[in-house]
């Protein structure tokens, strides 16, 4: 097994860390304290090719794949969490589900807009009543002949109060059951019965909006339909095992960011008579973090060479998605114990990485969902695809 990356594979990595340095480091505290997203920023991801991964180039993609991407999002996610998810929402998510599912005229007027960062994208399926059930969704769109009708509320949606087009999973057909979702998209600046209302009490991810939609009697085209009726939680599940590895890779950026934190501190800070890394107790800390994010490591960059190859992956991906992002908490809660009191503190990056790492326990699948996914592939009760 070859584990160097290529020249392309480090110059990719190398700009994102670059970015994330210089464009999002300088500003990220004051930032963080006032909630802020700057749509721009989002745009100049684009434009410099983050977001162009996994698409074909005749839609606007450059030829690099799964890994490329997870590398971006990897480093970005080092210096914030809440600026990887841009990742999923400008390429993984909704562009690479248009690629995927939709017809020509769509995939012409949303997916350009996406990877170049000038329509900000989302997805909607959280309910206040549903999350890991994703059939138990209670929002439906009825066939009103010339347009469809939607009723129902959906939560904890990223980018929902700001985004401009995006995906919506609703049922059209509640008999049917999971067979009775269906897939749109959606515009909801431009839907009359749409109102987005965003959701600012949250531990973590200060920069990254995450809001409500709630739709009383909104009309949607019949062309925004995705795919074919009932096709929804078939599309759901493709799309959730893509976004999987960029919440998988930004577990890696925060662990990696933590571990570099934890290092510097435990170098720097003196007690006894020497640096507190050359205690017995901190350095089994630190070992344990260099250790369990190596291992994410080579999970998460497993996965995405399985995709980019068009090999099976889901079961590769679930346990990527668990590994890195138990990693990711466990390296955050042990740098903030190595910080002490300064790391129950505002002014030093260690509670951050805390409240951000906490996230990825849930989003794109529990880990509780990814251990069902995993012990049922691992006992032949499911096929890995």
């Amino acid at each position: 097994m070859l584990f160097d990356l290529n020249e392309q594979q480090q110059l990719v990595q190398d700009t994102a860390r670059r970015f994330a340095e210089e464009d999002i480091a300088p500003t990220l505290e004051e930032e963080e304290r006032n909630h802020e997203f700057r749509a721009e920023r989002v745009a100049k991801m684009g434009e410099l090719g983050f977001f162009s991964c996994v698409l074909p180039e005749e839609l606007g993609g450059n030829g690099m794949g799964f890994l490329e991407s997870a590398l971006m999002a990897e480093q970005i996610a080092k210096v914030s969490a809440s600026w990887r998810l841009p990742f999923n929402m400008q390429n993984l998510g909704p562009p690479l589900v248009v690629a995927k599912f939709g017809t020509q005229e769509q995939k012409r007027k949303y997916i350009p807009g996406w990877i170049d960062g000038s329509q900000i994208g989302f997805f909607a399926m959280t309910e206040p009543n549903t999350g890991s059930d994703v059939a138990s969704m209670k929002t439906y769109a009825i066939d009103q002949g010339d347009h469809y009708e939607l009723h129902g509320n959906k939560m904890w949606i990223s980018n929902a109060h700001v985004g401009d087009a995006g995906l919506l999973y609703a049922y059209t057909d509640k008999e049917k059951h999971h067979k009775g979702i269906s897939a749109f998209i959606i515009e909801p600046k431009n839907l009359d019965g749409c109102t987005a209302t965003a959701i600012e009490t949250k531990l973590g991810l200060h920069c990254s909006p995450t809001g409500e939609f709630v739709f009383e009697g909104a009309r949607i085209p019949k062309d925004a339909l995705l795919g074919n009726e009932g096709d929804g939680f078939s599309i759901c599940m493709w799309q959730l095992n893509h976004t999987r590895l960029g919440c998988a890779a930004g577990a890696l950026g925060v662990a990696g960011g933590a571990l570099d934190a934890a290092i510097a501190y435990a170098n720097e800070r003196t007690q006894f008579g020497k640096p507190i890394s050359e205690h017995q107790m901190i350095m089994a800390q630190i070992a344990e973090m260099v250790v369990e994010h190596q291992s994410a490591q080579l999970l998460v960059y497993r996965s995405a060479w399985l995709k980019d190859q068009g090999k099976p992956n889901q079961y590769e991906t679930s346990v990527a998605k668990l590994a890195a992002s138990e990693a990711a908490v466990h390296a955050a809660n042990e740098c903030m114990k190595i910080f002490g009191s300064f790391g129950y503190s505002t002014e030093y990056p260690a509670e951050r990485f805390y409240r951000d790492a906490k996230s990825l326990q849930v989003v794109e699948g529990t880990s509780n969902v990814q251990k069902i996914i995993i012990s049922g592939m691992a006992c032949g009760r499911t096929q890995n695809r």
